[in-house]
């Protein structure tokens, strides 16, 4: 397995780039990429040239993250003025408009089946969870925070939720927070079923194994990239390379690598036979903010992609074989 560095478009926003996720294909397109920047604006790409397709707006401040529905139809991006705003996809028509305090949408995403919007809820210590056929909240799972804690004591404020993550079967959802803790939920009796250790710095960014339920994968603050069962509260390993903040990660589609985005400027390809890392791309010129595998599914798609944005206000895409 291999990265081939496939198009990078500068200034593809005019700020920092913090989100990035693949709207999956329809009958009528190919699978787009979508992009989210400090500038206010939502971008899709196509997803070998990277050219732009639209430019959406309807945020005040930056973009923080961004979801993509399983159909492939509707997009939500969240915002540092405390909204989420879901839309369609191909024609950008304001769906709803979901209102948060602020500080309290960070990262999001849809259950695989579609029928639920997860979003982590920063200071609230909690995942809230929409109902995507009505947009009405239906569910707040949330965090325990540290017993008896003293007026003076700031521990609370660590649970701060950062990262959220559905298990391909929806059964689980796990959301990482400041301190880094890992919480672990059954989502159907909305139970907190227990907390996988193994960080001591935030964890920024989680994601299942697309092949395995179980297995569940945390970058950390701490330079560290783990892998977790997530349903017996084990830790499996710990992969280390990157110098400073694993600031994303996520697993491509056939379930034998991953790849991870960092404040040390790199991208790096991770063998899980091997829990190593066997590549690393240097092409941005700042912290790397998100990566992303292209689902599969779509006519005419001959090879895998990974998408990166970074604080240098790039957008890079890459073979992935």
């Amino acid at each position: 397995m291999k990265f081939a560095g496939l198009k990078s478009i500068e200034n593809a926003h005019e700020d920092s780039v913090w989100a990035a996720t693949w709207v999956p294909a329809t009958e009528d397109r190919p699978a787009l990429l979508l992009t989210g920047s400090l500038d206010e604006t939502v971008k899709l790409w196509r997803p070998d040239e990277l050219d732009l397709v639209r430019t959406n707006t309807g945020h005040s401040l930056g973009v923080a993250a961004v979801a993509a529905h399983p159909s492939g139809i509707i997009a939500a991006s969240s915002s540092l003025d405390s909204f989420v705003r879901v839309f369609d996809v191909d024609t950008n028509a304001t769906i709803a408009v979901l209102e948060a305090p602020p500080s309290e949408v960070w990262g999001m995403q849809f259950e695989p089946k579609g029928t639920i919007l997860a979003v982590a809820g920063g200071s609230s210590a909690s995942v809230k969870l929409w109902d995507t056929a009505s947009w009405r909240l239906i569910s707040t799972l949330s965090i325990p925070r540290p017993e008896a804690p003293k007026p003076s004591d700031k521990t609370s404020s660590k649970k701060f939720v950062l990262s959220v993550a559905w298990s391909p079967n929806g059964k689980l959802l796990a959301c990482g927070s400041m301190d880094g803790t890992i919480c672990v939920f059954d989502v159907d009796r909305s139970k907190l079923l227990h907390q996988l250790e193994g960080h001591n710095m935030p964890v920024r960014s989680l994601v299942f194994s697309p092949v395995d339920p179980r297995i569940l994968f945390s970058g950390s603050d701490d330079g560290h990239v783990n892998m977790h069962d997530a349903e017996g509260k084990t830790l499996l390993g710990s992969m280390s390379g990157h110098t400073s903040w694993v600031l994303s990660v996520d697993a491509s589609p056939d379930g034998g690598a991953i790849a991870t985005g960092s404040s040390d400027r790199t991208v790096r390809l991770w063998d899980l036979k091997m829990r190593a890392a066997i590549q690393t791309m240097s092409n941005h010129n700042d912290q790397v903010w998100s990566v992303a595998f292209r689902p599969p599914g779509g006519t005419g798609v001959r090879a895998g992609r990974l998408a990166s944005v970074s604080d240098d206000k790039s957008v890079s895409l890459y073979d992935y074989s």
